[in-house]
């Protein structure tokens, strides 16, 4: 799985966590086992009186990028079940060009 990668635009996330359900089922992960978390930045002010209020989706450890949906030619779960689109999977030369264009995202490899 070293060749590929998650691009993830947080800018867009929504914080429905269907990812983390999706993944949590795909695995049979415990309640308090991840294979990916939405984190939430919550609201906070800027200083031209606007509001910041991020999710952020983050692969742990866990993650294995759903390996044995990968060999049958599938999507990760967390891809596959993400309700805003946000998550993408491919190499990292496939997914480098999104990053170039979207600096609210962020590509992570195992």
């Amino acid at each position: 799985m070293e060749n590929y990668a998650l691009f993830v635009d947080y800018e867009y996330c929504s914080g429905c966590k269907s990812c983390e359900l999706a993944c949590r089922n795909e695995h049979d992960f415990k309640p308090d086992q991840w294979g990916i978390r939405v984190l939430e930045d919550k609201p906070w002010q800027l200083d031209d009186g606007s509001w910041e209020w991020n999710y952020i989706p983050l692969p742990t450890k866990l993650c294995d990028f759903c390996k044995d949906k990968i060999a049958r030619g599938e999507e990760p779960s967390c891809v596959m079940h993400c309700q805003a689109k946000v998550i993408e999977f491919g190499t990292y030369e496939e997914l480098l060009p999104l990053l170039e264009k979207k600096p609210m995202g962020y590509i992570v490899r195992p």
